[in-house]
């Protein structure tokens, strides 16, 4: 990835795991990061932990920025006010959206299966949509002028959008129906929006298909702990991946930085997975 200016990034779901790790590797390495999230312990933590990470541009010279809003996702209308409120932080510029956020947990709550007759499967299932299909297509489209605005300067590539899918897309587990349906979802998004976006303002869309990428030390309850990555994942976890281990944020990242500066890709499946790919079946 270019890093001869300093970028504006907005990245959805970045106060914990896979988010927070990207939040924190673009403002080390100086750049501009507004991140959304609905969950406000998980916001109120990031924004004590922002400072340390914040460091100045090594080539512009100019420290790194942050800003961490409340966002309801599944809101149109917050979705809004936070569009235009990352307008006037970047003025009117935006570099990358990394379309991030999904609503936890990825199964069921309460153990329950989508046979269950209560109305709260189909709650789940709506809210999922909401901030895992939905608002990403809507972030996207608010921010097109944001994208777009890049290529005034021809100094500038134009603006691109990173979404973040999962191996769930093509193999599932049990009672997974909701997410797996989002994250394929995403894929075809990507594609549709790849190609509308290129044509008319060559606005690049790209999606990283994570497999196993543990995050339980990203998060305030984790950081209280003093959490390393490696705790919560043994040696058989290791091991059964032909990588040799598991998944880390920096894998992600190392996705996100190829993207961002690969002005010829669009429209493309980037998978993130230290195992065997689509045919992979986590173990019980």
């Amino acid at each position: 990835m270019s890093t001869s200016r300093q970028l504006n990034i907005l990245i959805t779901g970045g106060a914990r795991g896979i988010g927070r790790g990207l939040f924190r590797h673009f403002l080390s390495s100086g750049h501009q990061v507004i991140i959304l999230d609905i969950n406000e312990a998980e916001l109120n933590n990031a924004k004590q932990l922002a400072p340390r990470w914040t460091k100045v541009h090594p080539i512009a010279g100019i420290p790194g920025q942050w800003k961490a809003l409340r966002c309801d996702l599944a809101n149109r209308e917050e979705i809004s006010t936070a569009v235009q409120e990352s307008k006037e932080i970047f003025k009117g510029n935006l570099d990358v959206l990394i379309n991030n956020a999904i609503p936890t947990p990825h199964i069921w709550s309460e153990g329950r299966a989508m046979e269950d007759d209560s109305d709260v499967i189909m709650e789940e299932w709506d809210k999922k949509i909401a901030v895992g299909l939905t608002a990403p297509f809507l972030l996207s489209r608010l921010c097109v002028s944001l994208l777009k605005s890049q290529t005034m300067d021809s100094s500038s590539p134009p603006g691109c959008i990173i979404n973040i899918s999962s191996t769930r897309a093509y193999q599932s587990e049990p009672d997974h129906e909701s997410y797996s349906a989002v994250k394929a979802g995403i894929l075809g998004l990507t594609q549709s929006m790849a190609v509308s976006l290129g044509h008319r303002h060559e606005i690049r869309v790209n999606a990283i298909i994570p497999g196993w990428i543990h995050v339980e030390n990203e998060n305030q309850a984790a950081d209280k702990k003093g959490m390393k990555w490696e705790e919560g994942v043994g040696n058989e976890d290791m091991e059964w991946h032909p990588a040799g281990r598991v998944g880390k944020v920096e894998d992600i990242v190392r996705a996100v930085e190829y993207l961002v500066g690969a002005e010829f890709v669009t429209g493309q499946e980037i998978v993130v997975d230290g195992g065997i790919g689509r045919k992979m079946v986590y173990p019980e």
